[in-house]
């Protein structure tokens, strides 16, 4: 992937490399969180909003996402700063004994 290069002759015979105008953008990933028997709404909100930059409103409707259908969308970034919010909300969830478990996926 990446550049492909055209061959063209100018005016004057002289080959013209042209680079293709197309290029590929890095895939994002998905920040889901998954629904458990003991993460408090309460805890989930506070860290949508603190970790993926969420209104409470936002975070609310998130939250309750993850209740009824047992996952929810916190956030579409690339796939790196994907795995870093997983990382940090995942350590910061075990540090306040929350079993809150976060996954990433292709968009």
């Amino acid at each position: 992937m990446g550049e492909e290069k055209k061959h063209d002759r100018d005016d004057a015979g002289e080959l013209v490399l042209e680079k293709d105008k197309t290029t590929d953008k890095p895939r994002q990933h998905k920040v889901l969180l998954h629904n458990d028997h003991y993460t408090t709404m309460e805890f989930v909100v506070m860290v949508l909003v603190r970790f993926f930059q969420k209104t409470e409103t936002e975070a609310m409707h998130v939250m309750l996402t993850v209740h009824h259908k047992g996952s929810g969308v916190a956030g579409v970034y690339s796939k790196d700063v994907a795995e870093t919010k997983v990382h940090e909300v995942t350590e910061f969830s075990q540090d306040s004994g929350m079993p809150l478990r976060l996954t990433t996926e292709p968009t």
